[in-house]
């Protein structure tokens, strides 16, 4: 049985979430500071915008740009409160030195979670050895997406990488959704549905004056309609 493609879209603020559940988006996934790549928006900001929207929300956990986990204590910390605001889904991802994943910061952050769902994000794409991440991760819980590009590089450079993944789903450490992002354009819905795959992550996309203006959600019902004229195959 075939199933709608999930549309995940950045929010900045209320008025961005607004937009983007009018548009048709499924869930948001809520960061501040842009410019470094998102990082975890104020407990205030989660409140305005669960107050405003009923659609799912995830929040980042990242206190600095780059994929180091850094002040892990921070981290854990930033976790408890933001679920104590009521919080209950999450994004993070951290490497090491070397460039694999840095397990001993991921585990001790996805403790604090209790089990909440969460995604790995694109960290994976510049990781020494997507496979073995993926390994090491597989058993941990509440982790049930990986937001990439198949390359770090963007989209373009990462089809073949998301077609293989796609192909793997169902083995150890490939059970989570492939939610899809960065570069990502509208010409790479069709190719990426009929892959199978049934997650798409915007974020400039949704917002036709740049960064500096709001979600449209008319940009947003845009890929909307295009995931919906053919929903990925199961």
């Amino acid at each position: 049985m075939s199933t709608r493609a999930v549309l995940e879209v950045i929010a900045l603020g209320p008025e961005d979430a607004v937009a983007a559940q009018a548009g048709g988006a499924d869930r948001l996934e809520l960061v501040t500071d842009i410019a470094a790549d998102g990082l975890t928006p104020p407990a205030r900001t989660f409140a305005a915008i669960r107050a405003a929207v009923d659609i799912d929300l995830r929040v980042m956990l990242r206190l600095a740009d780059g994929f180091a986990a850094g002040d892990v204590v921070g981290l854990v910390r930033v976790a408890g409160e933001m679920r104590s605001a009521g919080a209950d889904q999450f994004v993070l991802g951290f490497l090491d030195a070397d460039g694999g994943v840095d397990l001993a910061a991921v585990e001790r952050v996805v403790a604090e979670l209790e089990g909440c769902r969460w995604t790995f994000h694109r960290a994976i794409d510049r990781t020494a050895d997507r496979d073995a991440l993926r390994k090491q991760l597989a058993d941990l819980p509440g982790l049930d997406t990986y937001l990439t590009a198949g390359s770090a590089s963007g989209v373009d450079d990462g089809l073949p990488t998301l077609h293989a993944e796609a192909l793997r789903r169902g083995e150890p450490g490939y059970e989570q959704m492939l939610l899809v992002g960065g570069g990502l354009r509208l010409d790479h819905v069709p190719t990426l549905l009929d892959a199978g795959i049934d997650g798409f992550h915007i974020g400039g996309a949704a917002r036709p004056e740049g960064w500096a203006g709001p979600v449209s959600s008319a940009a947003v019902a845009e890929w909307r309609q295009a995931l919906d004229l053919r929903v990925p195959q199961p």
